[in-house]
């Protein structure tokens, strides 16, 4: 897990779906083991959704959460839809969970935005 006074950063492959460029997923990956950064990774969220995995539970009590994954009203509904709401669980700074979109964001902005550090307050922008 992640110091206190960092993100925690969840990273979802897309492994069924496959509607994230393979490019955009490989180097966000990289960049992420690259960086030394502790990172969660899940091989499919849409799936682990569907099964109503208890592990997703466990992902969205994560403090200062930042999810690498597509589109943030699906993520939301993705974890709806298995009986945990990321809106009710936000970080103890208050701020709701930060959804990286990587269907529509590059390689280079995805990790910066990963990666960047909390600001002033110790949560997400």
């Amino acid at each position: 897990m992640s110091p206190p006074n960092s993100p925690t950063i969840l990273y979802c492959h897309c492994a069924y779906a496959k509607v994230i460029p393979e490019d955009v997923k490989s180097a966000v990956l990289k960049g992420l083991i690259d960086s030394g950064t502790d990172f969660e990774s899940v091989p499919d969220l849409c799936e682990m959704s569907a099964r109503r995995d208890p592990v997703m539970q466990q992902l969205s009590e994560l403090p200062n959460l930042r999810i690498a994954a597509c589109y943030k009203r699906a993520v939301m509904g993705l974890f709806e839809a298995a009986d945990c709401s990321l809106a009710k669980t936000p970080s103890p700074q208050g701020a709701e969970p930060q959804v990286v979109n990587l269907r529509v964001t590059n390689q280079d902005d995805a990790l910066q935005q990963l990666l960047a550090p909390l600001d002033q307050e110790g949560a997400n922008q």
